[in-house]
């Protein structure tokens, strides 16, 4: 079938041979879809990065905490991350055990870290004032200390997570204090972990900034994890050519590295990683429809049923999600005198000015009534959604290797919304 805008996924085959427009009018729109084989493969390129034994890959659920995507990720041998209860709840009806999880939070309460030390691996602190309320909610535990390697890097200020003008980790000169806190608690160190920033497509600031770990890491006996964070990005730019990460580079520096540090040092615990993005994001998208297609002078306005309340991250960090439109009767309706691309802004149905999904982007002409895909929604997209202006947020479907589909969370409703109130 053709279609105005469908080349990426037809090339991976993301719809296993069905009509995402099909799709749409039995789930309902928008719609998030995911994609079961490629999830699956981004999980086997993550676990296979690291060629060493004692490399573990934690999968970030703060990027999807679907149970049904997570049951496949664990599936695949990835253990996974936790920051919140609510994340635990999902990673318990995923059926990780407690060995699988690693809870790694911040600015949380002294009840919070109870229960994170009693359904986890391991916690891991991000503060002095932190490890202290751990200190008094699970005294003679291990723990593990976030650090601020002091490089950050990432595709947006508000996701760099490291350096001096971030919120995260604990300066390494507090490291002394650290100590102090420990020993008067009763607590074991047995990790450090630190994370740098997120959607890095060039490794040089993760392999500097993992220097940097292990260089502090030197000499402390009784460690048992050394977790480097994620942040691996992917090319968010299909249409434009945009290069893949280089894993097998980047593989390949990490096990030289960390192979002969554990070999000079006698480490015998576990490296760790800890990618959400790049397990999840290229897995999902969002489809949504054309309600109508508009002018305000010279500007061509292309509005949908996706609003920021669905995706959030356009306006949260001008990131860019690549576009598809569908349309079943293009090759019948298309003429000569047709522009093949124009600019056009992609906008949504919340009552904001800030509701853009982009800005004069150069695409096919859209029509009302189209089916428009974002692509690489994956990672970040449900999961930041929320119902603002009271709009239902939508439902998600899973497409099989085998083709078939299933509806693994329902479209809310407004008796949802109202559920909650007293």
């Amino acid at each position: 079938m053709s279609h105005p805008r469908s080349a990426y996924t037809q090339g991976v085959n993301f719809y296993a041979g069905l009509d995402p427009r099909d799709l749409l009018c039995e789930y309902g729109s928008p719609l998030y879809v995911y994609n079961e084989e490629m999830l699956r493969l981004r999980c086997r390129e993550m676990r296979g990065l690291i060629p060493l034994h004692s490399a573990k890959v934690c999968y970030s659920a703060k990027a999807n905490a679907n149970p049904r995507l997570l049951k496949i990720i664990r599936s695949e041998g990835l253990w996974v991350d936790a920051m919140s209860p609510g994340e635990l709840a999902m990673h318990r009806a995923a059926g990780f055990s407690r060995e699988e999880i690693f809870y790694v939070c911040n600015n949380v309460s002294r009840e919070e870290l109870a229960l994170a030390a009693s359904s986890s691996r391991i916690v891991s602190v991000d503060s002095l004032a932190q490890l202290e309320e751990f200190g008094l909610a699970a005294p003679g535990s291990e723990v593990m200390a976030r650090l601020n390697p002091g490089i950050g890097v990432g595709h947006h200020q508000k996701v760099v997570t490291a350096g001096r003008e971030t919120k995260f980790g604990i300066d390494p000169e507090d490291l002394p204090r650290v100590r102090e806190i420990c020993a008067r608690h009763s607590l074991k160190l047995a990790g450090m972990n630190q994370h740098v920033g997120s959607l890095f497509m060039e490794p040089k600031a993760f392999l500097e900034a993992a220097e940097r770990l292990l260089d502090l890491a030197r000499g402390m006996g009784g460690l048992k994890y050394l977790d480097f964070g994620g942040g691996f990005g992917i090319p968010y730019r299909k249409y434009a050519g945009e290069a893949r990460l280089d894993l097998v580079s980047l593989g390949r520096a990490c096990a030289e590295l960390l192979g002969l540090w554990a070999e000079r040092e006698g480490f015998t615990g576990l490296f760790i990683i800890e990618p959400g993005r790049y397990v999840a994001a290229e897995a999902g998208l969002v489809l949504g429809t054309v309600m109508a297609v508009k002018n305000n002078g010279p500007a061509r306005f292309v509005c949908t049923d996706i609003g920021f309340n669905i995706l959030p991250r356009p306006m949260l960090y001008g990131a860019f999600h690549e576009v598809e439109i569908y349309r079943p009767d293009y090759a019948a309706g298309a003429t000569s005198e047709d522009p093949a691309e124009l600019p056009q802004s992609i906008v949504g149905n919340i009552c904001e000015s800030g509701d853009i999904l982009h800005r004069d982007y150069l695409l096919p002409p859209i029509r009302q009534g189209d089916v428009l895909a974002l692509l690489d929604a994956g990672a970040y997209g449900y999961a930041m959604s929320f119902p603002y202006n009271q709009r239902p947020r939508p439902a998600e479907i899973l497409i099989h290797t085998d083709g078939s589909v299933t509806l693994i969370r329902r479209r809310e409703s407004v008796e949802d919304l109202l559920g909650l109130l007293i």
